[in-house]
C-alpha cells in the first residue's frame, strides 16, 4: 500500500468508505509487490500528477530540478536495471504525498547528485539556491571520506544526517522516503547486503519513523525488514495469520456490526473500520511472551473515528456499556499524549465470543497525526482551515524537542559512534509518564530512573543531585520510575555526577551529559595535579613556575614553545600529560630550565639548595605530592593495600593512568618499584583530609543466628560505615570469616573500630587485611 493511498485515508470521505479490514494481506508487503505498486511514481509525468498542491512557479522549479537530476543520472542503472532516475522520482513522489514544499520535492529529485555523480553543493546552490542545497546535503553520506572501519564511516554519516534533520525536518522525511523505496526494491541485491540494509533500516530508520509519528511509514519498513531478515519466519507467520484472518471473519464481522448499531442507537456519527497488527508486531509480541502463535488473542482490533474530542470519550462510554472492559489495559493518550504526539484512547473488550478485542477512539486530527506524524504539519497547511491544526502542531513541538536534544547530545558527545548509541537510546519512545511536585508531567524512556527525570528537567538538576523521592518515599536512584509517580529530586551545591550512574540511565540526555562531565573533570583533576607535580620539579631546578596569565606575552610564548617541544596544543594538553602521567614532570622542568635560561633567567641559589635539599633518597626527583582525598580520578589508591591516613604511602606514576598511592610496605608496590624504580615519587597526607577511605577489615566469627547484626552493629557503634561484604564459609560450618569494606578517616579511627568488633561477643578474630 503506498503512502498516498494511506494520507487519502485521512480525509473523512474517505475514512467513511471504509469497511471491515483495511489492510493489505502480508504478501503486499514483500518488495517485490512493493515495486510495482500502480500509484508510484515512476516516471515524471506520474510525479507531475502528484503536485497539484503546488503554485506554477513551485512547479516549475521541481521540472527544472528533474531535468538536472536526469542529465546528473544519465547512464547510471539500478541494481535491477532499471534506469537511476526512476528513484529519485519515486522518492520525490513519496514526499509528495505527504504534502511537503517545493525545495523538499527538488531535494528529493537530486538527493543522489552530490553522493553518486561528483555535483558539487556550490553547484546546487548556484541553480536553485541554499536551502535546498542544503536539504540534498543533508541526504548525502560521507562515503568519499576515509574512516579507519565501516562502522566508523557508518556512525559519522548518521550523524550528520541527523544533525541536519534537527535543523531541518524535511532532511529525514526526505530519506525515509529515500529508505522506504530502497526496502521495496532490495530484491536484486546480493542476500548479504540485503540483511545489512535491513538491520540498519530495524535499527535506525523505523525508530526514527515512530520517533517523529510516522507510524505508517514506522510499520512498513519493520514489515519489509522483517521480511528480508527472517524470510521463514515471515513466511509462517504471514500464512497463519491468513488462516485466522479467514477464521475471524465472522466475529470481526459481527462485533463490528453490533458496535455500528450501538453508537447508532446513541445517535452519533462515527466511522468504525477494523485494523490488524502486523506480521512484525505478532512476531515482537510473541518473543516478549516466549508465546506461541495461538496465545497471541488480540491480532484484530477496531478504530473508532468521532468528530470532537468530547465524543471519543463518549464513545468509550457506549463500548463499555457494549463489552466488559478487560481490567487494567486502558490507556489515555489523550490526556497524556505520547512522546511522539500520538493521541488516541485505548480499550480492551471481552467480544461475546469471549476474544479480547482492543479499540481505539480518536478525532480526525488525531487519526491524521496517528498515520502521519510530524508531517501532519504540511498535509493541514493544504488542507486549510477544515481541519483542527492544533494536534498535528502539538505532533511539531514534541518532535522538535527530540530534535533539538540531538544537538544537545552532540554539544556533550564528539565522538561519532558515541552519538550513535545516544541516539539509538532515545528512539524508543515507549514511555511511562511521572510528575514533577508541581504536577508538570514528563514523558520518560521504559526503566528511567530519577537521574533521567533530573536530567529531563536540568542538566544542572542532574549534576547536583544526591537523592531522590518517589511518591514522597526515600528511594535508591537506580529506582525504576512508573507511570504516574510524583518524582522529587535533592540536590546539594557540591554535588557531582557519580560514574555509577551510567550503568543506569536510560535515556541519550542523561548518558551524554555524565560522559561529558566525568571527561572533564578528570581532565581538569589531571591538570592540576600535574601543575603541582611541575610547579615541585621546578622547586627542585630553584626556578618558579613561569606566569599562567595569558595576558603576559613572554610567559604565553614560553608555554606555547614548550608545549610544540611536547606534542601538545597548548599548556593545558601539557600538564594534563604530567598528571596522567604520559610525560615525567622532572623532564619537562628541566626542559622548561633550559628555555628559561635561553631567556637570561637563572636558577635562584637559596631556592636551588633548599630544593635539592628536600629531594632527598626517599622524595626521588619528582618532589613531595599531598593527597587530600578530593584529587579524584587523577589520583587513585591501591586497592591491593589500600592505604589510610597515618599510613606511610609512596606513589607510582603510571603511564595514561594519573598516580597510584600504594603503602610503603606494600609486596605488590615493592615488586612494581623493582621493576620501574622511575616513575616512583614520594606522597605524603595533607593536614586537612576532605573524605574518609576505605580499607580491608577480615573477621572470623562464630556462626549462628544474628552475627551479621552484632557485626554491623559494633562497627556502627565505632561511628564507621560498612560499604561492602563478603565472607567465606570454607572453614566449616562453625566459623565464618567476613571480609568487611569499612570507611574510616584514619588509622586512629581504624583502631577503634577493631577494638569494637574485638567487643562482639561471637568474634573470635579481627585483622586489618594486608597485601602479601
Amino acid at each position: 500500500m503506498s503512502l498516498r493511498s494511506l494520507a487519502a485515508e485521512f480525509l473523512p470521505s474517505a475514512l467513511q468508505g471504509l469497511q471491515g479490514l483495511q489492510r493489505t494481506p502480508p504478501a503486499a508487503a514483500s518488495p517485490a509487490a512493493q515495486a510495482g505498486a500502480p500509484d508510484e511514481a515512476s516516471s515524471f509525468q506520474a510525479l507531475a500528477d502528484k503536485l497539484g498542491y503546488l503554485s506554477k512557479a513551485d512547479a516549475k522549479q521541481v521540472r527544472e530540478a528533474y531535468r538536472f537530476a536526469d542529465a546528473a543520472h544519465l547512464g547510471q542503472f539500478r541494481a535491477d536495471g532499471k534506469p537511476y532516475i526512476t528513484h529519485p522520482i519515486a522518492v520525490a513522489g513519496l514526499v509528495a504525498d505527504w504534502k511537503l514544499d517545493a525545495q523538499a520535492v527538488m531535494a528529493a529529485l537530486m538527493h543522489d547528485t552530490i553522493e553518486d555523480q561528483g555535483v558539487t553543493k556550490t553547484e546546487l546552490i548556484e541553480k536553485f539556491g541554499a536551502p535546498t542545497a542544503d536539504l540534498v546535503d543533508g541526504l548525502t553520506k560521507l562515503d568519499k571520506l576515509q574512516f579507519s572501519t565501516r562502522e566508523e564511516g557508518q556512525a559519522e554519516s548518521f550523524r550528520k544526517m541527523l544533525l541536519a534533520m534537527a535543523r531541518d525536518v524535511r532532511v529525514v522525511l526526505v530519506k525515509l522516503a529515500d529508505r522506504l523505496h530502497n526496502m521495496r526494491t532490495l530484491g536484486a541485491l546480493a542476500p548479504d547486503r540485503r540483511r545489512r540494509i535491513a538491520r540498519e533500516t530495524l535499527e535506525i530508520y523505523a525508530p526514527i519513523a515512530h520517533r517523529l509519528g510516522l507510524n505508517q511509514v514506522y510499520r512498513e519498513l519493520q514489515e519489509l525488514a522483517f521480511e528480508l531478515l527472517h524470510p521463514w519466519r515471515h513466511a509462517a507467520l504471514a500464512k497463519a495469520l491468513q488462516r485466522a484472518r479467514g477464521h475471524r471473519r465472522d466475529i470481526v464481522e459481527r462485533v463490528r456490526r453490533e458496535v455500528e448499531r450501538a453508537f447508532a442507537q446513541h445517535k452519533m456519527k462515527v466511522q468504525v473500520s477494523g485494523r490488524e497488527k502486523t506480521v512484525y508486531s505478532i512476531y515482537r509480541k510473541m518473543r516478549g511472551k516466549h508465546a506461541g502463535f495461538a496465545q497471541v488473542n488480540d491480532l484484530f482490533g477496531f478504530r473508532i473515528v468521532v468528530p470532537t474530542l468530547t465524543d471519543c470519550y463518549v464513545a468509550l462510554g457506549v463500548l463499555h456499556q457494549l463489552y466488559k472492559p478487560v481490567p487494567g489495559r486502558f490507556k489515555d493518550y489523550i490526556a497524556i499524549p505520547k512522546a511522539n504526539g500520538y493521541q488516541s484512547l485505548h480499550t480492551t473488550l471481552v467480544s461475546p465470543l469471549g476474544t479480547a478485542v482492543e479499540f481505539q477512539m480518536r478525532t480526525e486530527a488525531m487519526h491524521a497525526v496517528a498515520e502521519a506524524g510530524i508531517a501532519a504539519h504540511w498535509l493541514y497547511k493544504q488542507r486549510g482551515e477544515k481541519f483542527d491544526k492544533q494536534a498535528a502542531a502539538e505532533a511539531q513541538r514534541l518532535s522538535s524537542m527530540w530534535l533539538q536534544s540531538l544537538l544537545d547530545i552532540q554539544d556533550e558527545t564528539r565522538d561519532s559512534s558515541e552519538f550513535l548509541e545516544h541516539v539509538k537510546i532515545d528512539l524508543h519512545p515507549e514511555a511511562v509518564y511521572v510528575f514533577t511536585p508541581r504536577s508538570k508531567i514528563l514523558a520518560l524512556p521504559r526503566g528511567a530512573t530519577p537521574v533521567d527525570f533530573a536530567y529531563a528537567i536540568h542538566s544542572d538538576v542532574g549534576q547536583h543531585m544526591v537523592a531522590a523521592k518517589v511518591n514522597g518515599e526515600p528511594v535508591a536512584l537506580r529506582t525504576e520510575l512508573k507511570s504516574g509517580d510524583v518524582v522529587e529530586i535533592i540536590t546539594a551545591p557540591g554535588a557531582r555526577p557519580n560514574p555509577a550512574w551510567l550503568s543506569m540511565v536510560r535515556t541519550g540526555r542523561a548518558r551524554s551529559k555524565i560522559r561529558h562531565f566525568l571527561k572533564n573533570m578528570e581532565a581538569e583533576e589531571s591538570r592540576a595535579l600535574g601543575e603541582k607535580m611541575l610547579a615541585q620539579a621546578m622547586r627542585a631546578e630553584g626556578l618558579a613556575m613561569p606566569s599562567a596569565d595569558p595576558t603576559d606575552a613572554d610567559a604565553a610564548a614560553l608555554w606555547q614553545q614548550l608545549a610544540r617541544w611536547g606534542g601538545n596544543r597548548h599548556r593545558g594538553e601539557l600538564l594534563v600529560d604530567i598528571g596522567l602521567g604520559r610525560k615525567v614532570a622532572t623532564i619537562v622542568a628541566k626542559r622548561l630550565a633550559h628555555m628559561m635560561g635561553e631567556r637570561g633567567i637563572k636558577p635562584d641559589a637559596v631556592a636551588l639548595t633548599l630544593g635539592r635539599y628536600a629531594a632527598d633518597d626517599t622524595a626521588g626527583v619528582q618532589g613531595v605530592v599531598f593527597v587530600d582525598g578530593s584529587e579524584g580520578g587523577s589520583v587513585q589508591f591501591a586497592t591491593c593495600c589500600r592505604p589510610i591516613p597515618g599510613d606511610a604511602i609512596t606513589g607510582y606514576l603510571g603511564r595514561g593512568e594519573g598516580l597510584l598511592v600504594h603503602t610503603v610496605e606494600c609486596p605488590t608496590g615493592k615488586r612494581l618499584y623493582e621493576r620501574d624504580s622511575e616513575r616512583w615519587m614520594h606522597v605524603e597526607w595533607a593536614d586537612e583530609l576532605t573524605r574518609a577511605f576505605e580499607t580491608t577489615v577480615h573477621v572470623l566469627v562464630h556462626n549462628g543466628k544474628g552475627v551479621l547484626a552484632q557485626v554491623a552493629s559494633a562497627v556502627s557503634a565505632a561511628e564507621a560505615d560498612i560499604t561492602h561484604l563478603d565472607m567465606d564459609s570454607s572453614r566449616g560450618s562453625d566459623f565464618v570469616e567476613l571480609r568487611l569494606m569499612v570507611s574510616v578517616r584514619d588509622r586512629v579511627h581504624l583502631a577503634d573500630v577493631l577494638r569494637a568488633l574485638r567487643r562482639a561477643p561471637t568474634v573470635q578474630r579481627v585483622s586489618r587485611y594486608r597485601a602479601g
